[in-house]
């Protein structure tokens, strides 16, 4: 069963926020944004293959019996490398291209299990978005010039009967006294997968402080420990932007951002930031997770994508100052604020200062 966590969705983070990854990828249509600021998820339809919480850039959707990160540390543990909806995933598509890479790379050879495919209800969405995976991260390991390499086959893996008759006998066995408060959440959960509605999702008191709080998502840390753990190339190629789903390098007109800190204010991984004056904004590529808020909510469209990203910030990470800012105090009102123009009116002051003479048909300079 998927579960959705509102503070880390980054539709909250702004009104603007154009993110429907979630929807798009649901081959069911079960989750559904239409205009409201959360997912509405049906889940009597939703068939919980984990590809939305693979897509989700800030890690909002989980699913209840399947983690990623405790999957990536249990594989790594095992001496076979194939990964298979029969064996050790709900669906190849619940594993996003960070953990892809990330067992690329550690693991040398990887097997994607398509066998099952073609007679899988779902696969007009997720075996498409597998493919995809399966060539941005082989794109990304050649780019990084690893041996690793990741295999598409038609293992069709199937699980022995065996096993089969154990799990269920197993699962009956916990059903008990001892299980019981854990049994009556998950009848609960049955009930609402029952219930053939979308159900809309709120912001509770308790997710407002979250919203604010900076954070690295769990699968930007485990790639960052393969990458600690990989050989750093001879060569740092500059790959294609368009071919990097995960994280982005940022450009920033000077002439055209305004200095309004929403950027840094709403940009959830702390990629980018500025200092205690905001005197100027910051950017760490190896933390962008590219979900783009920062682009939804700057109305001067200054800052915008680099076509391009050097691969030296996955091996030697770097922070890179996109613009300065002035800081001064407004005539006005005494506020100190920043500026990368020559105001001497803080915007507030500067925007009542143009309201009354457009109000009195006063036409010139409202900052001197």
């Amino acid at each position: 069963m998927i579960q959705l966590k509102a503070s880390r969705c980054v539709r909250l983070l702004s009104k603007e926020s154009e993110c429907n990854k979630c929807e798009v990828i649901c081959p069911t249509e079960a989750i559904v944004i239409a205009n409201n600021p959360l997912p509405a998820i049906n889940f009597s339809i939703c068939v919980g293959c984990g590809a939305c919480d693979a897509l989700c850039p800030n890690e909002a959707l989980s699913l209840d019996e399947f983690n990623p990160t405790d999957f990536f540390f249990n594989f790594m543990q095992e001496s076979e490398n194939l990964i298979s909806c029969r064996k050790n995933v709900p669906c190849i598509a619940a594993l996003n291209i960070e953990n892809i890479i990330s067992i690329a790379l550690l693991k040398k050879e990887t097997v994607f299990d398509m066998g099952h495919c073609d007679e899988c209800s779902i696969a007009h969405k997720c075996k498409p978005q597998i493919e995809r995976n399966y060539e941005e991260a082989s794109y990304m390991l050649k780019a990084m010039m690893s041996d690793s390499i990741i295999k598409l086959e038609n293992v069709k893996y199937e699980e022995p009967k065996e096993i089969k008759e154990s799990s269920r006998r197993e699962f009956f066995s916990k059903v008990n006294l001892a299980n019981v408060v854990k049994t009556k959440l998950q009848f609960e959960k049955e009930v609402q997968k029952a219930t053939d509605e979308l159900v809309e999702h709120t912001l509770q008191n308790s997710d407002i402080a979250l919203l604010k709080q900076k954070r690295i998502t769990d699968r930007r840390k485990l790639f960052f420990t393969a990458i600690r753990r990989t050989k750093k190339p001879s060569q740092f190629h500059i790959v294609e932007a368009d071919e990097m789903t995960f994280t982005s390098m940022k450009l920033l007109d000077g002439d055209k951002c305004t200095a309004c800190q929403m950027c840094y204010r709403v940009c959830p991984s702390g990629a980018l930031t500025s200092d205690i004056k905001n005197s100027k904004i910051d950017f760490d590529p190896f933390l962008c997770i590219k979900c783009n808020t920062c682009h939804d909510v700057c109305e001067s469209d200054a800052i915008t994508l680099s076509p391009s990203y050097n691969l030296k910030e996955f091996f030697e990470p770097e922070v890179h100052n996109l613009i300065k800012f002035s800081v001064r105090r407004c005539d006005e009102c005494s506020v100190i604020f920043s500026s990368n123009s020559n105001d001497r009116l803080c915007y507030r002051c500067k925007a009542e200062d143009e309201e009354a003479k457009e109000l009195w048909g006063i036409k010139g300079d409202s900052s001197v």
